[in-house]
């Protein structure tokens, strides 16, 4: 196995570092982020990311017309906000990324799958911690969807202090930051909690769970996501 750093750099949250290396089981270039000892994020599955923006942006009523403003909690390797800009509503993608590193992957075009996404003319990446914003009410405007993949699940956090988001109270200000028809949808490693849902369902008209299989060659079997979707944020 031949393993290529592309990046590394210091952060608030340890060391991180950009690899490409070969998979002799796919047989493709795979390109990961490890975070201090942790594998952060992949380019082995990317169905769960990009169903991310899908399902979400689905929800989003069709009678709201052509010009939808998205927001994406979480850069990453990019995934989500590519297929965020799929849908041809979307006028305005807003990504809010913490660390300004991963910010620089794309403005370099460093990842082969995400090449021009910093380009786009509809997209704007700030470096800024989405929990922070959330947290203080700083949204600039009101959001169609704001779509989230930071966490690992709601219970299996990057950060301690990333736990508030993840409550009635915390989900409320969620929507507090979209339009009356807004979505909020919410990328999770882990099987559906019935308890998440139900705090969604609290600051929201509707609530559910979406498990999103994908095929696994590693294992030779499947392996699954989860997508949280709350629709209608009650004021």
């Amino acid at each position: 196995m031949r393993i290529q750093e592309l990046d590394w750099g210091e952060t608030p949250w340890g060391e991180i570092s950009l690899r490409q290396r070969w998979d002799r089981v796919t047989e493709r270039d795979v390109y990961e982020v490890k975070l201090g000892d942790d594998f952060l994020m992949s380019s082995q599955f990317t169905t769960g990311e990009r169903e991310l923006a899908t399902i979400g942006l689905a929800a989003v009523a069709a009678a709201r017309g052509t010009r939808l403003t998205v927001m994406v909690g979480g850069l990453g390797l990019g995934y989500t906000a590519v297929a965020a800009l799929e849908d041809d509503r979307v006028a305005e993608l807003t990504v809010v990324e913490a660390l300004p590193m991963v910010i620089s992957w794309h403005e370099r075009d460093l990842l082969p799958d995400t090449v021009g996404l910093a380009a786009d003319p509809r997209v704007r990446l700030v470096n800024d911690d989405f929990f922070d914003l959330v947290r203080a009410g700083r949204a600039d405007r009101t959001y169609d969807a704001v779509l989230v993949d930071i966490d690992h699940a709601p219970d299996w956090l990057l950060r301690d202090d990333h736990g508030d988001l993840y409550t009635v109270e915390g989900f409320a200000r969620v929507g507090e930051m979209l339009a009356d028809h807004g979505v909020f949808a919410l990328w999770s490693d882990e099987p559906p909690e019935p308890e998440v849902v139900r705090r969604m369902g609290e600051a929201f008209e509707r609530a559910d769970a979406h498990v999103v299989p994908f095929p696994n060659p590693l294992t030779g079997g499947e392996s699954a996501n989860t997508v949280y979707l709350a629709v209608g944020p009650r004021r």
